[in-house]
């Protein structure tokens, strides 16, 4: 176990996470390919994505069959402006690489939405603060050690014909 794997696994044990940190030979560059290797759904990965809202980093855990569409989450909480932060800021405001964020294990607790899709899922596999290491958990779990709120990345679809 790498120092940063092993930096991971003590903040899990502090929150009272069961799982256990899964470690691979090779990154996980993607939702799809995490899935592929761990044997479950897309929708069951949990992608810890950084983005500056209002000039403050702001993480949402969006399932990896989800892409977040930043105007609706804006509206949704009240804010000007949502994007997609640098891999400085990232690093800046995670103390992890893009890629291997975790949704724990930051600097400081950073403003967290948990994707409600995740829900779905009884075992969802998120990053564990490297890029090649993700650990088993749950939505609830999800919400409960990140402190954040649970909400709807994407718009609800329009069931209009």
């Amino acid at each position: 176990m790498n120092s940063a794997t092993e930096s991971f696994t003590d903040c899990l044990r502090r929150l009272r996470v069961p799982g256990q940190v899964v470690e691979f030979e090779a990154e996980l560059p993607t939702a799809a390919t995490a899935a592929e290797r761990l044997g479950c759904p897309l929708g069951a990965i949990a992608n810890s994505l950084i983005f500056t809202a209002d000039d403050e980093p702001l993480l949402v855990i969006a399932s990896g069959a989800h892409r977040v569409d930043t105007r609706h989450l804006a509206r949704l909480l009240g804010m000007r402006r949502i994007r997609r932060a640098t891999p400085e800021f990232v690093l800046a405001a995670t103390g992890q690489p893009v890629g291997g964020v975790g949704p724990v294990g930051h600097p400081s607790p950073l403003r967290t939405v948990v994707d409600r899709m995740l829900a779905e899922h009884r075992t969802v596999w998120a990053g564990a603060g490297a890029k090649h290491a993700m650990f088993p958990t749950s939505f609830a779990e999800l919400v409960r050690i990140t402190g954040g709120t649970a909400v709807d990345v994407e718009p609800p679809k329009s069931t209009s014909d």
